[in-house]
This record gives C-alpha cells, structure tokens and sequence, in this order.
C-alpha cells in the first residue's frame, strides 16, 4: 500500500511533536521543592495557572549537551539541561518574551525567537556535576557561543541569567 506524502508528512510531524506534548499534557505537581515557576502565557499549568518545576521533574525533560566558552568560566565547559525551546513547549508557552529572573532579583527580557533560532539551554550540569547556587545554578541559561561566536554580544551576555528561578511568558 502507498501512502500520500501529505499523510507521510503529517506522521512524521506528530512523532517529533509527540514526546514534548505528551509531557506537557501530563505534567505532575512537583514532589520536591520548586525549582523554577512559569507564569504568563502558559496553557499547560500544574498549581494554579503557573507550572512549577522540581529538580527531578527538570531532569525527567530531554536534555542537550552544549560545550562552549563563556566569559563566566576558564576554558570549554559541558553545560547540560533541557533545552529552552522543550520547556516552552512543555509549558505551552504561547508569547513573543521570556522575563526571566534570577534568586538575587536580576532580570532580562529574551526574545522567544532566540530559543527557537538557537539550542538555548536552562543548563542543571557543568562538567558532569549539578550546578549549585555558587556555581551560577541551579539553572543557567546559556547560549552555544562557539557554535555562533555572533552571540557573544552584550545583548546575549545580558539574556544569559544564571540562578533562573522564574519565567514570565508575555
């Protein structure tokens, strides 16, 4: 039997979609200590109309190996976590900026374009070990600057908040 491209097309299509939307249709109430909260313009809450995270269920998300320099460390680090553009589908993220804040209070707008032209990282790991608050953690945004060395700017280096603690979608 011979099946239209079209229909070919459209399979493929819910395969690569599958596995972050089902995640999101199913997104637990955190068992342990919230991590990072989304709120905004969220369409898949899990307390209230936020969506709240713990450690474990960040882990649970795909993640991305990402090696880079950045101006924050000595030499290439492996930086791992999931990436920006899964979070916002496993939230149901539906605006154009991210506000995200950090545990000290620091704040940046991104642009929701960046996760999505980039592999973007809410990194949890550096060289194999968790990120602690003292090492920039638990959740630090980084950009692939190797892989793009045009986004090491001061626009990027502004967005690349370390300590996440929440995203407002807007």
């Amino acid at each position: 039997m011979r099946f239209p491209t079209r229909f070919l097309l459209q399979l493929l299509a819910l395969l690569i979609v599958a596995p972050a939307t089902s995640l999101a249709a199913h997104l637990p109430v955190p068992q342990g200590p919230t991590l990072l909260t989304v709120t905004g313009a969220v369409t898949h809450p899990n307390v209230g109309n936020e969506v709240h995270f713990d450690r474990q269920m960040l882990r649970e998300l795909p993640w991305h190996l990402t090696v880079t320099d950045t101006p924050w460390h000595d030499g290439k680090r492996r930086f791992e976590g999931p990436l920006g553009r899964t979070l916002l589908e496993v939230v149901g993220a539906r605006g154009e900026a991210l506000r995200v804040t950090a545990l000290n209070g620091y704040a940046a707008t991104l642009p929701v374009s960046d996760l999505h032209q980039h592999d973007v990282i809410f990194a949890m790991a550096i060289d194999g070990a968790p990120l602690r608050i003292r090492d920039h953690g638990p959740l630090f945004i980084i950009y692939p600057f190797d892989d793009n060395p045009e986004l090491l700017n001061e626009r990027v280096l502004n967005h690349s908040v370390w300590q996440v603690s929440h995203i407002d979608v807007r």
